[in-house]
């Protein structure tokens, strides 16, 4: 069995390279980061845990940003986005993003994806909740697509672009 730390990545919590090389001497598999671009004062959408939502979802730093830090202090932990909200990102630049960490980790990264459950963050990018997993399927196909072919092409609904 392997086990995974996982922390709210915040800039009053533990810094993610300190967080990753401590957990790499300890023996732990991977470090988990989170992802929530920003949460809307006005949000109505209930916590899906119950409850109020913690502070730390205000407070989430990019794990794009943060993960590579992780990636330079350590040699062998996986550093894994616990989860990215696929549809807050341009399908093209997040599969750059994904694959140039994994690169400057030497493999070591873990592509943890959803779709989410704020509807209120969702609208802020423009996306409609109702039709948040298809825009997520689509956008995991052109992310795939663009990984695993020399010339990737997608033309769905949600997202359209020639041989790239």
């Amino acid at each position: 069995m392997r086990f995974g730390v996982v922390a709210p990545n915040t800039e009053y919590g533990i810094r993610p390279e300190i967080l990753a090389r401590e957990a790499e001497a300890r023996g732990f598999e991977s470090i988990w980061v989170p992802e929530h671009t920003h949460i809307p004062v006005s949000r109505q959408s209930p916590f899906p845990l119950g409850g109020d939502l913690p502070e730390e979802y205000k407070h989430f730093m990019d794990p794009f940003v943060s993960l590579p830090a992780a990636a330079m202090a350590t040699n062998t932990i996986k550093l894994a986005t616990g989860i990215c909200l696929v549809i807050e990102h341009d399908p093209i630049v997040v599969a750059k993003a994904a694959a140039t960490l994994d690169f400057l980790s030497s493999g070591r990264f873990i592509f943890g994806v959803g779709a989410g459950w704020n509807k209120e963050e969702m609208a802020n990018h423009g996306t409609d909740f109702g039709k948040r997993w298809k825009i997520f399927y689509e956008r995991m196909e052109a992310i795939t697509q663009m990984w695993t072919e020399e010339q990737a092409s997608y033309h769905g609904e949600h997202v359209d672009f020639d041989p790239i």
